[in-house]
């Protein structure tokens, strides 16, 4: 059975659990035809990497896009903070969200600094600024902060700090791409800024990522550290990693980059439509700021327990529909970390958020589904209390 809701067809039914698989995330495919007109570039020229010619119009083109000065395109967004980390010549204490990738604080502790973890706020889920001030000691030096979900951190009070104890400030902007907070992207903040662009984001290249960097100095340094720690005529500066990235990985990043406007709408689209028909339910959702253009990287929702959403995911794993635990555990869980002050918030949140399914390649009916086996499972979860009460 079928509704317009929003404008759009929706199933309403439940699908059987041998329906189709929908999984919390799919690669965004571009058009072939426009693909494989730069793989024929790419033949041609028998140039397959080494800062190759569409390497360097992506990096122009994602400029452009961004409104940024200085982008460099590496191999992915883990490399990304690394070269990022080095580039700014962190050192010693590095204040970091204890919800986030594990990538996050990983990469502070693989460059062999001390990510000490700070708490987030309940509504956006984004690094508190006043737990941030609580935690500054004599031995920190910089921040290193996640824009989650995609949406934006508290980017003047973060700026304010910063300035008072004179720390560096490194965004993991690894879901921000496209956000803009009063109309400028979110990724030109901060001494610097990360940007993933894995296939599982919404833009993606297949594996990659991107690094920002306001200061021309610290970004001739990550474009050595990408290339062995040598300069453009080969001249060996510095330690460097083989952080480059391919001529392949740059044709799928152009195609996708044609079709960005797409999938953002798409994704909308999508997004508004589980506003819909989760209204109503016991579900909570991060706050998105009103001055921000939101990119719709994620839809995450907030259950009120863990045993609910465990009870959740069960019943949608049943209908062969996988939402995914996302971020989870809390950061401040493990081994290799501080734990500063605590994270109560981040360690509650993180035992009890999940993302929904959410990519182009889902249709109304999909989302519809996803929706109905929610509603479904909340409404018997409804009767058996009732019936225990």
């Amino acid at each position: 059975m079928k509704e317009i809701v929003g404008g759009l067809p929706v199933q309403t039914e439940t699908a059987p659990a041998d329906g189709a698989k929908i999984f919390v995330t799919e690669p965004h495919r571009p058009s072939r035809a426009v693909f494989d007109r730069y793989i024929d570039q790419i033949w041609e020229r028998n140039w397959f990497t080494n800062n190759g010619p569409l390497v360097c119009e992506l990096e122009t083109r994602l400029k452009a896009r961004l409104g940024v000065d200085k982008l460099a395109f590496v191999t992915n967004g883990t490399i990304a903070l690394q070269v990022a980390i080095e580039a700014l010549r962190l050192e010693g204490e590095v204040l970091t969200t204890a919800f986030s990738f594990v990538a996050t604080a990983s990469s502070i502790a693989w460059q062999k600094l001390h990510p000490k973890m700070v708490d987030v706020l309940p509504g956006t889920l984004n690094i508190d600024p006043k737990k941030i001030e609580e935690s500054i000691g004599p031995n920190t030096t910089s921040i290193l902060a996640t824009h989650v979900f995609g949406n934006p951190c508290e980017l003047a009070q973060i700026k304010a700090l910063a300035d008072k104890y004179g720390l560096k400030v490194l965004y993991d902007g690894a879901h921000a791409f496209g956000t803009a907070v009063d109309g400028r992207s979110i990724l030109d903040y901060g001494d610097a800024s990360i940007v993933s662009f894995h296939a599982t984001k919404l833009y993606h290249s297949v594996e990659g990522g991107g690094v920002v960097a306001q200061d021309p100095e610290v970004f001739n340094r990550v474009c050595e550290m990408r290339n062995f720690g040598m300069n453009a005529q080969g001249v060996i500066n510095g330690v460097g990693i083989n952080g480059k990235n391919s001529e392949f990985h740059a044709a799928m990043g152009l195609s996708n980059l044609e079709e960005f406007d797409h999938i953002v709408s798409r994704r909308r689209e999508l997004s508004e439509l589980y506003d819909v028909l989760l209204s109503g339910l016991p579900l909570t959702r991060p706050i998105t700021p009103v001055n921000c253009t939101y990119n719709y990287a994620y839809y995450p929702v907030v259950f009120e327990s863990e045993a609910v959403l465990l009870g959740a995911l069960a019943s949608l794993n049943s209908l062969n529909i996988f939402p995914r635990r996302y971020f989870y555990p809390s950061l401040s869980t493990l081994d290799y970390v501080d734990k500063g002050l605590g994270t109560p918030v981040s360690d509650d949140y993180a035992t009890r958020i999940a993302c929904l399914p959410l990519h182009t390649n889902m249709s109304a009916g999909d989302v519809g589904r996803v929706g109905t086996a929610l509603a479904n499972y909340f409404g018997e979860a409804a009767s058996a209390r009732r019936r225990y009460a």
